[in-house]
């Protein structure tokens, strides 16, 4: 008998194209989708279960359908139609605790895969060259996704103490940077110009969709428990990814920053989030030593590769996807 699998946020692009992806694995009977919005794409073979994972009916699922496996994909930051900020926290958080209270009690249930985010290392002046995962943010994080992602993760190794038996996965996943998904720097590098902070030049990382889906998928079919961090290997700074580009960089002052990016961004058709902010400033850049060591997983694509083919596959089609337009 093979696995039977709900995967979470399968509105969402990632979730959607791993749950449809599954559906092709001989190691896997059946994939369930659950969301509270319809997908936004195809997804073929899978079994969509339109339901709010942060009330009890998520318990029904995982009972009916006899769920062995579960990935939650369903902790992001907020997307341009599918829920502000508030109801994103909401879904991450409260939506989290009821899963995995779900989880708990379901004795079927034997692995979790948590899709979380480089974001828990947070991003400021005191970072070290490179996070490992052992390591926490050295300047906090107090608001926004980045604070989701942190309290995620403790809960589900609140999981893990009580259900020993459950293998859990968790992998912060780097930004991932394709004209067909919609992301922060996705957005953000569609504009005609780039506005940056005075005086900086952070040092950045990217990943490509193609690394993202082939590592959730290996942690969904095989054992990988531990942490791990997932992104492209290698490093570009903001300003050679605006000469790849081809794309000015605006500068402006620190003070206020965040302000006059998100008028002048609203401006150009798209949207600005707040946790750009520190990237631009401080950038972040991650240790992916033990996915290759203790995961087993080479990365394909390095970060200026998936840049690269961002900057070749980028069309005015693949930009209005993203939500991006000009004129």
């Amino acid at each position: 008998m093979g696995r039977v699998v709900l995967v979470t946020g399968v509105a969402r692009d990632l979730g959607a194209r791993l749950a449809s992806t599954l559906c092709d694995d001989p190691a896997i009977d059946k994939v369930v989708g659950i969301d509270v919005f319809p997908p936004q794409h195809d997804l073929g073979r899978v079994k969509f279960v339109r339901a709010d994972i942060r009330t009890p009916v998520v318990g029904k699922v995982l009972a009916v359908e006899d769920i062995d496996t579960v990935v939650h994909m369903n902790v992001a930051a907020p997307e341009r139609g599918l829920a502000g900020r508030g109801a994103a926290k909401e879904l991450n958080v409260i939506g989290t605790m009821q899963l995995l209270a779900a989880c708990q009690a379901a004795p079927a249930v034997d692995k979790l895969v948590l899709q979380s985010s480089t974001a828990v290392y947070g991003s400021s002046p005191r970072d070290p060259a490179m996070f490992t995962e052992s390591m926490a943010a050295r300047g906090g994080v107090r608001s926004g996704f980045p604070k989701d992602a942190v309290e995620v993760e403790g809960y589900v190794r609140g999981l893990g103490r009580r259900r020993p038996d459950i293998v859990l996965s968790i992998l912060r996943v780097g930004d991932v940077l394709s004209p067909y998904i919609s992301s922060p720097f996705g957005q953000y590098f569609s504009l005609p110009v780039l506005p940056s902070v005075l005086g900086y030049d952070p040092r950045l990382q990217f990943v490509h969709e193609e690394d993202v889906l082939n590592v959730l998928r290996r942690a969904t079919t095989t054992d990988r428990p531990g942490v791990f961090n997932v992104t492209g290997p290698e490093v570009v700074t903001l300003s050679q990814a605006a000469r790849r580009l081809a794309k000015p960089l605006l500068r402006l002052p620190s003070v206020g920053f965040t302000s006059a990016a998100t008028r002048l961004v609203r401006a150009m058709g798209a949207r600005y989030t707040v946790e750009l902010t520190r990237l631009l400033t401080y950038g972040r850049v991650v240790d992916t030593t033990a996915l290759g060591d203790d995961f087993g997983y080479e990365m394909r694509h390095t970060t200026g590769r998936t840049l690269d083919e961002f900057v070749e596959l980028a069309s005015p089609g693949a930009l209005s996807a993203l939500g991006v337009h000009h004129g």
